[in-house]
């Protein structure tokens, strides 16, 4: 499947970062890549669940972190917030590693916390299916108006 995620991503990266790329955290260019590979493994609709579970699994490290608890890891975490251990397909693994990489990425270095990443990316997917929704709902008028017009 093709989806316009990196251009809605993008966008969502200028409205925290500002207009300017060259301003943006060097993280940005590098996490981009695999947050796209969720996507276009689940479609957006799944995908942005899947951030929503990957935000909830950072934040489930964080607290052990600041609480010097024992931390099970954001892959575990991860794990549980999208329920995925019983049925694991090739688009789940993949995406399931992406996401992985993308918080490994994003936590190195001094750029921002991984949540702006996630919280973007699920913005960008629920920008992107409310786009694909309204275009099938258009392609549904057009078809039934030629219809009408055919009878």
């Amino acid at each position: 499947m093709t989806y316009d995620f990196g251009l809605h991503f993008t966008q969502e990266l200028g409205n925290r970062f500002g207009p300017d790329p060259n301003s943006w955290p060097a993280t940005a260019e590098r996490v981009t890549p695999f947050l796209a590979i969720v996507v276009n493994a689940l479609g957006a609709d799944e995908g942005q669940r899947w951030f929503e579970a990957a935000r909830k699994a950072h934040l489930r490290v964080t607290e052990a972190e600041r609480e010097r608890s024992y931390n099970f890891g954001f892959a575990h975490y991860l794990d549980t917030a999208t329920g995925v251990g019983k049925d694991v397909t090739l688009p789940v693994l993949a995406a399931f590693e992406a996401l992985k990489a993308a918080y490994t990425v994003a936590r190195h270095g001094d750029g921002p916390d991984v949540d702006v990443y996630f919280e973007g990316a699920a913005q960008a997917c629920s920008r992107l299916a409310a786009a694909r929704r309204e275009r099938v709902q258009q392609l549904e008028q057009g078809r039934a108006r030629r219809a009408a017009a055919a009878r």
